[in-house]
């Protein structure tokens, strides 16, 4: 997965899709999002759940231990590794998922720039990407060492041409199982490494190459083009 996604809708559209009947706890707004060309270190919308309350705070995309001061802050974590590994060791109980409605992938067709895709759900509805990270709870103030990374799996299917790496999607049922403090994480690992969503369930188009430069916004960068 390229570093690059969109997260337009506002927070009430993703919480609808979710289908979570628990209270929220909003500490962003009700305003669109309007982030149609997001690059790691942006401050995107997180949810999180404390005991029956649903959280949503603005925290950085990007996350790496105390101990790893020495390297970038990794963007994605490789689902075969997450559960296990030392990297993400402190942050693999907190359990949160980026709801987005797009993200982008670059492909080199032989041209002199590589060509941008975006890849979207057919149905145009927002994806829940499974994320661990470290966030303000209940109790913990923010941090300048807040972050979150999103769990990526080997491609499958036709996106295999995209990219080698997506994100793991989860189904809203499963975006609510993965979000619940009540369950195991034994179970939580399953879920990752089992039961993401099938390649045949997005499409990608190409788009402009202005989604290259982090400074570009707005809908036209979503657009496909011929």
């Amino acid at each position: 997965m390229c570093g690059r996604l969109s997260q337009y809708d506002g927070i009430h559209d993703f919480v609808a899709a979710l289908s979570m009947p628990n209270a929220l706890v909003n500490h962003i707004g009700d305003l669109p999002l309007e982030k149609y060309n997001a690059a790691p270190t942006t401050q995107l919308a997180l949810f999180h759940q404390e005991k029956d309350l649903l959280h949503v705070n603005l925290v950085r995309w990007g996350w790496r231990p105390l101990w790893a001061k020495d390297r970038a802050a990794p963007i994605n974590a490789r689902v075969e590794k997450v559960a296990h590994g030392p990297f993400f060791r402190a942050i693999w109980p907190h359990r949160a998922i980026v709801a987005i409605n797009n993200w982008f992938e670059w492909v080199d067709e032989g041209g002199p720039k590589k060509q941008p895709y975006l890849i979207r759900y057919r149905k145009q509805t927002p994806i829940f990407c499974a994320a661990i990270g470290q966030y303000p709870t209940v109790g913990r103030e923010r941090s300048e060492h807040d972050g979150f990374v999103i769990i990526t799996a080997d491609s499958a299917g036709g996106m295999v041409d995209i990219h080698d790496r997506r994100p793991v999607a989860l189904s809203p049922e499963l975006a609510r199982e993965w979000l619940d403090p009540a369950t195991p994480s034994e179970r939580a690992e399953e879920m990752v490494l089992q039961h993401g969503e099938p390649a045949e369930v997005f499409e990608w188009f190409k788009v402009d190459r202005a989604i290259g430069n982090v400074r570009n916004q707005g809908a036209a960068l979503i657009t496909p083009i011929s």
